[in-house]
């Protein structure tokens, strides 16, 4: 049985280029004391925000040059921690960025409470004197919409103190999933031994043709998972109970209702989106399960078979290096300033690419300001691979282009618009590959990778989206949370989508634990918000050509300039209505009728 990696021992050529960020631990960490003793280059306009325009304006400024310092500082710790959470010493480097966090936000607090507790017009007073000050226009705007949920500045500072303790729950889970879970090794076969890991599980053995291996590898997964239960279930009991004791205190009539504000979108695009894709997708997914069922002769639909290869004889494979160049042919439609930076990306080590002991499952993209992005990814050789990394791609792209084009606090939309620049790539790609490829089993193939981030998004994220409304809305009600009430909850969540086409047994309900982003607020509903705007303008550009390439590059420039349902409509999409959704799913619905038609003939 081959044995996973150390991080020490994986080849540097696999792995991203930290000094980018610093050319020496010893330098981050001088540069972690050098931010601590810049705190007061802020805290000197503290008390002095009702004086002029222009003291406003310093001050914003200082924070903002403070915040690209620490944001730079952090990615460092936390890619560290993400390529090796197991090492002590990453796991200490967190916690001192996490903590030196809390102290920058109780430092800065005063900002937000003086600025409140200006009188009316005062603000547009000094947007109007003090011309630099319009940078700084959209935060100081939409900041006037918190004020009926903030609360005195003292309270405002313990509770910015006491970050690093409100982001205790998610640390907890973190460790518990990077450095404490170990799974039992698996046999295929014939015979052979593989060693198991979370990143294995969900990069490698959950897409195996192997039938008894991926349910093998599931239950060895789900058998670790159950271990944890009580404590990950008390971990995310307490992030609830704080997101629901924070809403209280700050008069918002639901979490929902709080969590929704910074993403800066209303309830009824979250509930269209939740409540559309469940009731219109369902049925196409549940076609496509019994499809699955039926061409792989499986005696019975579980859960762990979702993803299993529909053609295993037809598993297309490649290099980085080949994955590259399909890529790059696929996004040159978007032009050559947007391709030099995803070719920068490719070749300069901003992708780390191994496994190893201890590196964080799934992938990401970080973007620190003022450096470049950086992917994290476990390759696998496979052209799935490839459209992953295509996604990750298009993070990097989209904050490469507006950082080149706003300042800091300007660059990042809100969460409802992140993935689709993601998601648009992957739509890419897809065209790029049907259009070259005679092949019928490749096209079918693509329209099987495609249907894969419509899952991946539409149904994977989505229903963590439904989980979580569920749990809100108990957690208002006063009802504590337990492993096995959210057990439960995700078997019911499962059960109603799935309905006969699949069996949702115990091991499924405990998937409520693989992924991390219940701790960050509404995440998970917003991976179909952004699918449906790279639908709807994916398929733009395939209509019209450069009008829709030019739309789209503008959007990406904007950063967060704008609102999200602005940035929407730039694109060419309104989803101001449930139209573009229900067309999306159509969409996925075609795809669906086209891959049974390829299994008929």
């Amino acid at each position: 049985m081959a044995e996973r990696l150390k991080r020490s021992q994986v080849p540097v050529e696999e792995t991203w280029n930290l000094t980018d960020l610093y050319e020496t631990a010893e330098a981050w960490e001088n540069e972690l004391a050098a931010i601590q003793s810049a705190f007061g280059g802020v805290g000197q306009y503290k008390g002095r925000l009702a004086e002029n325009g222009q003291v406003v304006l310093e001050c914003l400024d200082a924070r903002e040059a403070l915040a690209v310092r620490l944001t730079r500082a952090s990615t460092y710790a936390s890619l560290k921690f993400s390529a090796d959470g197991s090492d002590p010493e990453n796991q200490i480097n967190a916690d001192k960025v996490a903590s030196l966090g809390g102290q920058f936000n109780a430092a800065t607090s005063f900002i937000e409470s003086e600025l409140l507790e200006l009188p009316a017009g005062a603000i547009e007073d000094y947007l109007e004197s003090t011309p630099g000050l319009s940078v700084h226009q959209k935060y100081l705007t939409e900041l006037a919409e918190y004020k009926p949920h903030r609360l005195s500045a003292e309270t405002e500072a313990v509770l910015a103190a006491l970050g690093p303790v409100h982001a205790a729950p998610y640390s907890i889970y973190q460790r518990s999933k990077a450095s404490d879970m170990e799974f039992e090794s698996v046999v295929d076969d014939n015979g052979n031994e593989h060693a198991m890991s979370a990143a294995l599980y969900e990069d490698k053995f959950e897409q195996s043709s192997d039938t008894n291996l991926r349910r093998a590898a599931f239950q060895s997964f789900a058998k670790t998972l159950g271990q944890y239960q009580n404590t990950i279930a008390a971990a995310y009991a307490t992030e609830v109970k704080k997101q629901v004791t924070l809403a209280k205190l700050r008069n918002y009539s639901s979490v929902t209702e709080m969590l929704l504000q910074p993403q800066q979108v209303p309830v009824e695009l979250y509930n269209n989106l939740l409540d559309v894709i469940q009731a219109e997708l369902a049925p196409h997914m549940r076609r496509l399960a019994r499809l699955r069922q039926r061409v792989l002769g499986l005696d019975k639909m579980l859960h762990c078979d979702l993803k299993a290869p529909l053609d295993p004889a037809f598993q297309p494979k490649t290099t980085y290096e080949e994955a590259s160049e399909t890529i790059l042919g696929a996004l040159s439609v978007l032009g050559e300033e947007y391709t030099d930076i995803i070719r920068k990306g490719l070749t300069n080590r901003w992708v780390d690419l191994a496994d190893n002991v201890g590196k964080s499952t799934g992938a990401f993209c970080s973007s620190p300001y003022g450096v470049h992005p950086y992917i994290l990814i476990t390759w696998t050789d496979n052209m799935r691979s490839t459209f992953v990394l295509a996604h990750e791609l298009g993070h990097a792209g989209h904050f490469s282009l507006a950082q080149k084009n706003q300042r800091f606090v300007n660059t990042r939309p809100s969460m409802t618009f992140v993935e689709a620049p993601s998601t648009m790539n992957e739509m890419l790609l897809g065209q790029y590959i049907l259009k070259r490829s005679t092949d019928p089993k490749m096209r079918r193939w693509v329209i099987m990778q495609l249907l894969g981030t419509y899952y991946h998004n539409y149904v994977t994220h989505l229903l963590e989206g439904e989980l979580q409304r569920r749990v809100y809305k108990l957690a208002d009600a006063g009802q504590p949370l337990t492993a096995s009430l959210l057990c439960e909850l995700k078997g019911n969540v499962l059960s109603d989508f799935w309905g006969d086409a699949v069996e949702i047994d115990d091991a499924a309900k405990l998937t409520w634990m693989r992924q991390p982003h219940y701790y960050m607020g509404l995440y998970p509903y917003t991976y179909s918000a952004g699918l449906t705007v790279s639908t709807a303008a994916a398929q733009r550009i395939a209509e019209e050509g450069q009008p829709a390439v030019d739309d789209w590059l503008k959007v990406l420039k904007a950063g967060g300039t704008k609102k999200p349902l602005e940035l929407m409509k730039m694109a060419g999409v309104d989803m101001s209505t449930p139209e573009p959704i229900s067309r999306a799913v159509a969409y996925v619905g075609s795809l669906v009728d086209e891959l049974e038609k390829s299994f008929t003939v």
